[in-house]
């Protein structure tokens, strides 16, 4: 079999021994598979969206309703990747508020096709004999920045395939820096707000 480096390359692009659990700002980078520009173009300056496009962009946002301890800073879509900022924090989000707020943005009609895979509405307290079931929302542990872009990844390609875009895929994996100082927060949020005026310089560029 001919070399391929999306099906061989293997080698994890995560820091060793770096918790991604912990507290901290995340630069994220997502590539569409082979750099294809599914998410739409930018003319004049200005991004103008698919319907993929639509659906990262959107779907972006409905982390922080379905991950906890988790903000959202600076944001983009580009043609063929985004960019965006994702901080976990230590402020506890109480589940059954969180699950309540999905369940009622749900009743008055998302303005897109679905959310992040949704939790089970709350179900009623077992009897005394049984323990208590355990929450992803109550077990920080599993909220790592692995786990919330794989959440999202999932959950655009989903809904592109659900809608007929067969053709949508993601590149393996994802980019990440660890934002360590003000220093590196204002020069990455910078770098994302002018990304788009500056498409033509920009590594995933395609014509």
């Amino acid at each position: 079999m001919k070399y391929d480096p999306n099906i061989h390359h293997r080698r994890s692009i995560r820091l060793k021994k770096y918790d991604y659990s912990q507290e901290g700002l995340y630069f994220v980078t997502i590539c569409v598979q082979n750099h294809a520009c599914l998410f739409g173009k930018i003319t004049d300056g200005k991004m103008c969206l698919s319907a993929i496009g639509a659906i990262a962009d959107v779907l972006w946002y409905e982390i922080k309703n379905h991950a906890i301890n988790v903000e959202l800073h600076e944001f983009v879509v580009m043609p063929n990747h985004i960019h965006g900022i994702i901080e976990i924090t230590a402020n506890t989000v109480n589940a059954v508020n969180t699950v309540n707020a999905m369940n009622a943005m749900n009743a008055v009609g998302a303005r897109h096709a679905l959310p992040l895979q949704l939790q089970p509405p709350p179900q009623p307290p077992p009897p005394p004999s049984q323990p208590p079931p355990q929450s992803r929302f109550q077990n920080p542990g599993k909220n790592t920045l692995s786990t919330i872009v794989g959440s999202y990844k999932s959950a655009v390609s989903k809904h592109a395939h659900r809608l007929g875009f067969a053709e949508f895929a993601w590149q393996r994996n994802y980019w990440e820096n660890i934002i360590r100082n003000s220093g590196d927060y204002e020069r990455i949020s910078q770098y994302i707000i002018n990304n788009i005026i500056n498409w033509n310089e920009d590594k995933f560029y395609i014509k």
